[in-house]
């Protein structure tokens, strides 16, 4: 991990798990689900009970959105897509319905060209 990558994760703040009793259930997805029981201690904000999302839990303007790498995370389906990036600020994700002959070509354009690859 390069300095410029350390930088990013330890500006990227830590969030607690909002959702209410995922610990306890397997079946429980992570995604947030608003709590709209009579008696949620979770909806009526006491101490005890999870945290619910907010405003204050926003990442850095300058980091939001990027890849803990430190880049700009692009979706690429055929090698043209590639010609337009810039290596000292993008990585190259390949999707996940392109072959393996296509994935190939793109893999080979994209080192040629120094892009980091996430997903090889």
């Amino acid at each position: 991990m390069s300095e410029e990558d350390k930088k990013v994760t330890q500006k990227k703040k830590e969030k607690p798990n909002f959702r209410k009793q995922r610990t306890r259930y397997t079946k429980l997805k992570d995604n947030w689900r608003r709590p709209r029981g009579t008696h949620s201690k979770q909806r009526k904000g006491k101490r005890e009970a999870p945290k619910k999302p907010n405003v204050g839990y926003k990442q850095p303007k300058e980091i939001r959105g990027l890849h803990p790498t430190g880049y700009e995370d692009k979706l690429i389906h055929n090698p043209k897509e590639l010609e337009e990036l810039d290596p000292g600020k993008h990585a190259v994700r390949i999707a996940g319905n392109v072959g393996k002959r296509k994935r190939e070509k793109i893999i080979e354009k994209a080192e040629s060209k120094d892009l980091k690859i996430i997903n090889k």
